[in-house]
């Protein structure tokens, strides 16, 4: 999943960094020493935001309009791009307890094998998951 949020940059006197703050995502606000590092810095927090509210189960926020972000004095808007996928898979920690069902003769035979039942549907769900991306 690919989202776009827009992102308020201010310029750090004390440093020459810059704070980036994110309207729509409350309490998102980080910053670097330079503008570049500042950008990345947006995407990772951002990015971390994001998939926090995704591991809770909870709505992600709609993005605003590029053009109906008005920064404080002396600020900027710029755009920043989030790739869910690829942070997910990477940072992605959060584990959710499933029940399943699944034959006795099947269960009996993976039990004998020392199968990891858990390892097992995570591997084949990644394996769908990456090939309905492509």
């Amino acid at each position: 999943m690919k989202l776009v949020y827009p992102a308020c940059f201010y310029r750090n006197e004390e440093n020459d960094g810059f704070t980036a703050v994110f309207p729509d995502l409350p309490g998102c606000v980080t910053c670097g020493s330079s503008l570049a590092e500042s950008a990345l810095m947006a995407e990772d927090a951002a990015s971390g935001w994001v998939l926090d509210e995704m591991e809770d189960g909870n709505e992600i926020p709609q993005a605003s309009a590029i053009d109906s972000v008005v920064p404080d004095d002396g600020g900027f808007v710029s755009l920043v791009a989030l790739d869910m996928d690829s942070y997910a898979e990477k940072y992605g920690n959060k584990a959710i307890r499933k029940n399943l069902t699944i034959p006795a003769w099947l269960n009996t035979f993976a039990e004998a094998k020392g199968v990891n039942f858990s390892k097992v549907l995570q591997n084949a769900l990644e394996s769908m998951y990456h090939q309905s991306v492509k």
